[in-house]
């Protein structure tokens, strides 16, 4: 198991200065199979020393394997536990903020009324002017029904809110854009088309986000269809950009023809489709194609792809893709010398990396690394900052080949948080758009202010 994949506890505990005492703690933890992380002393007196101490555990009956033997262990009071995830998500990761202090009447009269009348009545003699004098410039809709969330499937749309809330920090603190969390709280596909048709005025574009196939096919279409902003299922398309981002960059390392590649797709989902989709438009050529439902293999057929299954992919593909939410289904002995093995879902792959190398891959890479983080942020920022009417596949393809151009030379995919990283997939988008005669606004990249 990854460090990743292990839960973290922070245990505050207060030992007796009795010698020994520390150190019969730390065996008994170890003991239980535990692993030891930081440990800071906050209090020490002549009988006592408080201290708090990272533990490290494989699951939560195995924490409670750990807890009991720090409370058996003589001279040893427990005093907390403490989860530090959970304490970043206290009341939320998110919060709307004003622009500006309001803090004389003076001010109040500017913001709202009677100085906003003005700004309205501009607005309705000329609808364009809300770009420039309202929010929704810069305000991006986060839409799920909580369907198909990371890895966990369908939980609802309440219990993906912190998803939503992630993806809402990462547009904000990446390029400035304002991500909305908007929970649907019905799986009608025609009732979700409805909705976000009707709340799109207040939004400069729609991510669609966290929703099962085939529903997402249809209402990412229909949407693109109604609406005159950029409508993007980023489950679909971020995936399949950030993936052959990490492909491109694969196989400029080990001196392989991308166009030439014998690709499989292990799970045709929304993000299989979409990544088989891309590619084989890039290579021109069919891509090997499993999955445990026939309709989505058919479907992967109809759009040029070869119908094939886990042991053939394995034994004949030299890269393969798996996107099927299934951990450790791609075993060790399956791998071959040389292949390219990106196991993409979330919270585990369907193979470790290390192990997957160690097999024998040239190279291999999880979902915690290609990630839509390096696509989605720049993405939007390029379609938004040319009001484009809609993203297009080569507008995608420009944002993949901007991510494979700013990794590094000892990296598969770039630093996530590197803003440079983001600048230069917004730069590419928005070069395309205007390109294909999409922007309806000058471009000005942004900057953060």
């Amino acid at each position: 198991m990854s460090w990743e994949d292990k839960i973290l506890r922070i245990v505050r505990v207060v030992n007796s200065q009795e010698m020994g005492t520390f150190g019969r703690l730390l065996t008994a933890i170890t003991a239980v199979g535990g692993n030891v992380g930081s440990i800071e002393l906050l209090n020490e007196t002549s009988s006592q020393v408080v201290r708090d101490i990272t533990v490290f555990a494989d699951d939560e009956r195995h924490l409670d394997l750990i807890l009991e033997a720090i409370r058996r262990n003589r001279g040893t009071k427990l005093l907390d536990v403490r989860d530090e995830v959970m304490a970043l998500h206290l009341k939320g990761k998110i919060a709307v903020r004003s622009r500006y202090p309001i803090d004389s009447v003076t001010t109040l009269r500017r913001v709202y009324t009677p100085g906003v009348a003005e700004i309205c009545m501009k607005i309705a003699r000329d609808p364009k002017l809300a770009r420039l004098y309202t929010s929704t410039s810069h305000m991006v809709a986060i839409v799920t029904d909580g369907t198909a969330i990371l890895g966990l499937g369908d939980i609802g749309p309440l219990a993906g809110m912190p998803v939503m809330e992630g993806k809402a920090m990462l547009m904000e603190s990446l390029v400035g854009l304002s991500g909305v969390p908007i929970l649907l709280d019905t799986k009608d596909a025609d009732k979700i088309i409805e909705i976000v048709a009707a709340i799109a005025p207040t939004f400069a574009a729609i991510q669609l986000e966290d929703i099962s196939a085939p529903r997402c096919f249809k209402i990412e279409e229909e949407l693109q269809k109604r609406l005159d902003i950029p409508v993007l299922h980023d489950d679909q398309h971020g995936t399949a950009v950030v993936t052959t981002a990490a492909l491109t960059v694969a196989s400029r390392k080990t001196k392989r023809d991308l166009g030439k590649a014998v690709i499989g797709q292990i799970g045709l989902g929304a993000a299989g489709n979409a990544i088989a989709k891309m590619l084989m438009r890039i290579t021109g050529n069919p891509v090997y194609g499993a999955d445990l439902n026939p309709e989505a293999v058919e479907r992967h057929v109809a759009n040029g792809g070869k119908a094939s299954d886990l042991k053939e992919i394995m034994a004949h593909c030299d890269t393969v893709i798996a996107t099927t939410g299934a951990p450790g289904l791609i075993k060790p002995e399956m791998v071959r010398k040389g292949q390219i093995i990106l196991a993409l879902s979330n919270p585990r792959p369907e193979i470790e990396p290390e192990a997957a190398r160690k097999a024998g891959a040239a190279f291999a890479a999880d979902g915690k690394s290609v990630n839509n983080v390096l696509g989605f942020p720049g993405i939007f920022r390029g379609a938004v900052d040319t009001w484009s009417s809609r993203i297009t596949h080569e507008m995608l393809v420009a944002a993949a080949h901007a991510i494979a151009n700013q990794t590094p030379d000892d990296q598969l995919v770039p630093n996530p948080l590197d803003k440079r990283l983001h600048a230069a997939v917004a730069h590419a988008v928005a070069t395309k758009a205007i390109e294909q005669g999409l922007a309806r606004a000058e471009y000005v990249p942004y900057v953060r202010e």
